[in-house]
């Protein structure tokens, strides 16, 4: 009978190792788990952030495509309006343009400011091309304004074609 005391006591004593180790096996694992589940969850929220970022951006440019060919118009509108004619058409078509620019405007585009004498900037300009400055001072800068340019919130859409003196 002694005999099998000591055979049991070791067997509970192996148990008992082996509920141990399953147990560190268990936490190991429960924070293996964890650590994904967070990893994850950061991951759905960037996810998220970014994607509602996208959908902002593609409110503030969904009529890019409209907007954009609606320009050329609005440019052939000044053109029109720019010639010496004192027609009583001419009051007409001060008024179309003026509707029709403030309509464009209302939509969220913005004529690009450009003025003849300003520095020439490959970012926001067009160079058409480039003639021969008569004085020094005028290199590198904006002598006549070929066409304007429009832009839709912060892109530009269409660049004012420029000749520059070089």
């Amino acid at each position: 009978m002694t005999k099998k005391k000591s055979v049991t006591k070791k067997s509970t004593k192996s148990s008992a190792d082996k509920k141990s180790q399953s147990l560190k096996d268990l936490k190991e694992i429960i924070k293996v788990e964890q650590d994904k589940y967070v990893r994850l969850f950061a991951e759905f929220e960037n996810y998220k952030r970014r994607t509602s970022k996208e959908r902002l951006e593609l409110y503030k440019t969904a009529g890019k495509e409209v907007l954009t060919s609606l320009v050329p118009i609005l440019e052939d509108f000044k053109r029109a309006l720019s010639q010496e004619n004192a027609d009583s058409d001419n009051e007409g078509v001060k008024l179309i343009y003026n509707k029709f620019n403030e309509t464009l405007k209302s939509q969220g585009l913005i004529e690009v400011e450009v003025n003849i004498g300003d520095f020439f900037d490959p970012d926001i300009h067009e160079a058409i091309s480039q003639i021969p400055a008569t004085e020094n001072d005028q290199k590198g800068k904006i002598i006549d304004i070929i066409q304007g340019g429009y832009k839709l919130g912060d892109n530009i859409i269409n660049f004012p074609k420029v000749v520059v003196a070089q």
